[in-house]
């Protein structure tokens, strides 16, 4: 007997039918709704305005054994040293940073490529002398150099500008000579020395370099934003930085002049290959801003011309953070050829250069 519905009016049809998997329905986010893990990781977190609290908050507590310690004669010597190298250096900082803020942001890169040659050979002294009209520190000459590499100008000659514009721009140079008021000779020696070494590591690297050890940078650092903005953003950003260089490099400065026995400065400083490689090495530890590493060189009076000479000349061309933005510009293939090739030659042309001028 065929099957009927249950009206009786005709056959039951049967249709296939396809299981729907269940939804969850949705709901608006809510946007006072938090996740409670975040808000542990947030109310957990350490914040400047808090940390800067709870140091005030100690120095207040233990203010009679930190007066005890400030009176110290050792640390009333450091602190001497310290305000000294802070205050001669800081109008300089703030001048190069402000000045280099504005060249990165309001001339073109292309200005660059239309100006240099087009022959490397010839394009390398050019934009290794164009650092001594253009204000900067290494902070701003690592990402101009990388724009000049983006908009088509030889690496050549980006990388003679990347070592000369923090060396022997005119900030730079009136700095040396504000901090070495009795020796105009530094100023010469440091001009020198440095566009010799900016033109030879060009050269260099136009004969021996290969494209694949550098990697072209993808964007300014600043795309998309307004000129003012972009501006400020630039000098908040070399001010935090080169500022904080700054500070450890006078209280470098100072702790050498303040707490390391003189004998030892004495035995480095006495012997004239050991102070040169020491000034070497210290400039590269301490990365100081080169608008404010000649006064932290003429504290260190302890050791010649030549070595502090040295010291001026390999600070602003290989240290640890230009080392760090050079690698994450160019990639690190070309850093770890770049920097100690540029160590070797800065410590060897100083040298021979404050040899014949000092």
């Amino acid at each position: 007997m065929p099957s009927r519905t249950t009206g009786g009016t005709g056959p039951v049809a049967t249709t296939k039918t396809t299981p729907t998997t269940p939804t969850t329905p949705t709901t608006p986010a809510d946007p006072e709704h938090t996740d409670p893990a975040g808000d542990e990781k947030e109310a957990g977190h350490l914040n400047s305005p808090l940390a800067l609290t709870l140091l005030l908050l100690t120095a207040v507590m233990f203010q009679d054994p930190i007066r005890g310690a400030l009176s110290a004669p050792v640390m009333q010597s450091w602190m001497t040293v310290f305000v000294a190298v802070m205050v001669q250096a800081l109008p300089f900082l703030v001048l190069g940073v402000l000045l280099s803020a504005a060249i990165a942001v309001f001339v073109p890169p292309s200005f660059f490529a239309r100006a240099l040659p087009r022959r490397p050979a010839l394009a390398v002294p050019v934009a290794g002398a164009a650092g001594a009209v253009l204000p900067g520190c290494e902070c701003a000459s690592v990402p101009v150099a990388g724009a000049l590499v983006r908009r088509g100008v030889t690496p050549a000659a980006a990388l003679a500008f990347l070592l000369s514009a923090p060396a022997i721009n005119p900030i730079v140079l009136t700095a040396t000579a504000v901090a070495f008021p009795g020796n105009p000779e530094m100023v010469l020696a440091r001009f020198v020395a440095s566009l010799l070494v900016a033109c030879a590591m060009g050269w260099l690297w136009h004969r021996v370099g290969r494209t694949d050890w550098l990697r072209t940078p993808a964007r300014t650092a600043y795309d998309g934003q307004g000129r003012g903005a972009a501006f400020w953003g630039s000098v908040r950003h070399d001010v935090t930085h080169a500022g904080g260089f700054l500070v450890i490099g006078a209280m470098a400065a100072a702790t050498l002049k303040a707490v390391v026995p003189a004998h030892w400065l004495a035995l480095a400083a006495g012997h004239p290959v050991l102070s040169v490689l020491a000034l070497a090495v210290l400039a590269v530890l301490l990365s100081i801003c080169s608008e404010a590493d000649a006064f932290v060189a003429a504290s260190l009076t302890q050791f010649s011309l030549t070595a502090r000479l040295t010291f001026l000349v390999v600070g602003p061309m290989v240290d640890l953070k230009l080392f760090a933005m050079q690698a994450g510009t160019f990639g690190r293939a070309f850093a770890l050829r770049f920097a100690p090739a540029t160590l070797a030659l800065a410590v060897i042309v100083s040298a021979l250069t404050g040899t014949v001028l000092l």
